[in-house]
């Protein structure tokens, strides 16, 4: 009932749709919208004013309240079993954070990216929590709901940091509470005796953050940038690039099982794979002894989307706190400029040689996979891939872009003319999530997996994604409440992007073995089939039409990677299978999930069942 600006702008456009369709005349849906609106209005100030009293009446008789904070479905009472009652049994009161987050704005700034009207009543209600005596929260959480482990961590430290118990419970189908009764008894008994024993708490005082380490000019030419690794292939052209620029960039070479483990302690374990991998990597690093820890800092890309990957750089401060290297700047690159740092700019130069850098390595990952399974001369393919490296990091430092336009069509025909055997394998697509897709160290090596079993890689381009993510900026403004600016910034991006590869796309159609990325245009038109382009968070669309692409491409036989619990990609990877199935009845799709704790051998099998499929229908 309670609606933000933009869900009330979606019913708008609903509920015009909706009485359209019946032809209800125009009037009729003004006042049906007005009056939605105004009991919305009026049920949520009598929220706000049973907040109140509840508070009012905690106050006067001297009991305890109990602010049970979680999702809004968290009140149906077959989701929390009755949880309400086990607190008012104690003798408490129970309050819902969107009756007492209107008294006070949410402690700021916040250590996370505060992107969602939900997220935003639960800090606010942990800081009306922090402020009154008689107040604690217990937060209802459930397995699988991937944001929790951004918004736990968070109110935990709003409530920590004012000497309030937080405690957690998770909520899910089973309906044993013994655990929950247990705990909730004990934070009982310990309100209890801080009040026989007259602990007198701080008065409240506004939250004063530490300066955030800030990447300097004096800092450019001194310290390290330290990168986490995501794709070989790509990322060995990233240092000389930004060493065209004045940085010193380097990548991590690859996860560790250290890294591995120092993610997993310092990052919530219901955060997804990626944050925990790239976290854990860089404190890994950073623990080596390889690095002087007053010239380094670390560079992390953010997408700004609907997805805990926003809150990577966040999660990365909070690891870098816990091992006490809060003076580490961490620089954020995203698109919206969500962070700024006065010694890190991006410049048309700098755009410019990423950019290069990045087609480079989608072109050698496009023609060594098409050609590496079926080459005559073993290991020849990856000799000229070793061949072509230092040639094309010699032109990323000099930034000659007739040299890189030469480069694109040099590449191309040594690998045309690169001896191979006449056999035929199985092709088979690679998508998903896009750490998980592109790195060898979270996909287990599955290239080399797909190559050993008889098989050929087909990966889709990195700069896909960029792609993408720009063509949503004009679906937004044209479907949805996006702007004019976004609109033309959004076509402006995608332009720049083909243009900086229009070489490439052209050497690519003019060879015998390999074949063009497709355009993005396309790539939506084909996804709409099945899934709305409105499905943005994540891979979204894209992800469906990547596969797509793949089958009518002549590749179908596909693994989908996601990590698990990725809401975004199980929709519309896992989710959008079925319809994809039907309509593409020859298509050989397999959904595999990778994550800290999954089982390779699980993943192995199914992919080894996909390539025997793969291998009979070749026959």
């Amino acid at each position: 009932p309670i609606l933000t600006l933009e869900e009330k702008d979606r019913l708008d456009k609903a509920l015009t749709e909706a009485f359209r369709k019946f032809h209800i005349p125009h009037n009729e849906i003004a006042t049906a919208t007005t009056k939605a609106y105004a009991e919305n209005k009026a049920f949520k100030a009598d929220i706000h004013q049973k907040g109140e009293e509840a508070l009012a009446y905690i106050k006067a008789h001297n009991i305890h309240g109990i602010v049970l904070a979680g999702r809004p479905y968290h009140v149906d009472p077959e989701i929390n079993h009755g949880l309400p009652n086990i607190v008012t049994h104690q003798g408490m009161a129970v309050l819902t954070e969107d009756s007492i987050a209107h008294l006070s704005e949410p402690e700021r700034p916040l250590r996370v990216r505060d992107q969602w009207a939900f997220h935003t009543r639960l800090y606010a209600a942990a800081t009306v929590v922090a402020k009154h005596d008689e107040l604690d929260m217990i937060q209802l959480t459930s397995f699988g709901c991937g944001l929790d482990a951004v918004t736990t961590d968070q109110v935990a430290e709003i409530l920590e940091r004012h000497n309030k118990i937080y405690t957690n419970i998770k909520i899910d189908e089973g309906d044993n509470l013994g655990a929950a009764r247990i705990r909730i008894r004990s934070l009982k008994v310990t309100l209890d005796e801080q009040k026989e024993q007259n602990i007198k708490k701080e008065p409240y005082t506004p939250y004063q953050p530490p300066q955030r380490a800030s990447f300097t000019e004096e800092m450019k030419s001194k310290h390290t940038l330290l990168a986490p690794q995501m794709s070989p292939i790509h990322f060995q052209f990233l240092s000389p690039a930004l060493a065209a620029c004045g940085y010193k960039l380097e990548v991590i070479p690859e996860v560790t099982a250290d890294a591995m483990e120092e993610g997993l302690r310092h990052v919530h374990n219901d955060a997804c794979y990626p944050c925990i991998l790239t976290t854990g990597q860089m404190i890994n690093a950073l623990k080596s002894g390889r690095y002087d820890l007053n010239n380094v800092s670390l560079l992390m890309t953010q997408t700004g989307g609907q997805c805990r990957a926003t809150n990577y750089v966040s999660f990365i401060r909070k690891a870098l706190a816990d091992a006490n290297m809060e003076h580490i700047p961490v620089i954020a690159l995203s698109a919206q400029g969500l962070e700024s740092n006065p010694g890190f700019k991006w410049t048309p130069k700098m755009l410019k040689h990423a950019l290069m850098a990045l087609n480079y390595g989608d072109l050698l990952m496009n023609v060594l996979y098409r050609t590496r399974p079926y080459e005559a001369v073993p290991g020849s393919a990856n000799a000229l891939h070793d061949k072509w490296v230092p040639r094309i990091k010699r032109t990323l430092r000099s930034g000659s872009v007739r040299r890189y336009k030469k480069d694109m069509f040099d590449i191309v025909r040594d690998f045309d003319n690169l001896p191979l055997t006449n056999e035929k394998k199985p092709r088979v697509g690679l998508v998903g999530e896009i750490l998980v897709k592109f790195s060898p160290d979270a996909n287990n090596h599955i290239v080399e997996l797909i190559e050993k079993e008889g098989g050929e890689a087909n990966m889709p381009a990195l700069i896909d994604f960029f792609l993408y993510s720009a063509y949503n900026s004009q679906y937004k403004a044209l479907n949805l409440k996006g702007s004019k600016k976004g609109y033309y910034m959004g076509k402006l991006i995608v332009s720049v992007l083909e243009l900086t590869r229009r070489s490439m796309r052209k050497a690519l159609e003019q060879s015998k073995r390999f074949d063009p990325p497709a355009h993005i245009e396309e790539l939506a038109k084909k996804a709409s089939n099945i899934v709305s382009v409105g499905n943005q968070a994540g891979e979204g669309w894209f992800l469906t039409g990547e596969m797509i692409e793949l089958i009518e491409s002549g590749v179908p036989n596909i693994v989908c990677m996601q990590p698990f619990a990725c809401l975004p990609n199980h929709i519309t990877g896992r989710g959008a299978l079925k319809e994809l199935s039907r309509q593409f009845p020859d298509a050989n799709v397999v959904a595999v999930d990778y994550d800290p704790g999954a089982s390779e051998s699980n993943q192995l099998n199914r992919i080894k069942l996909m390539m025997s499929v793969a291998k009979k229908k070749l026959q």
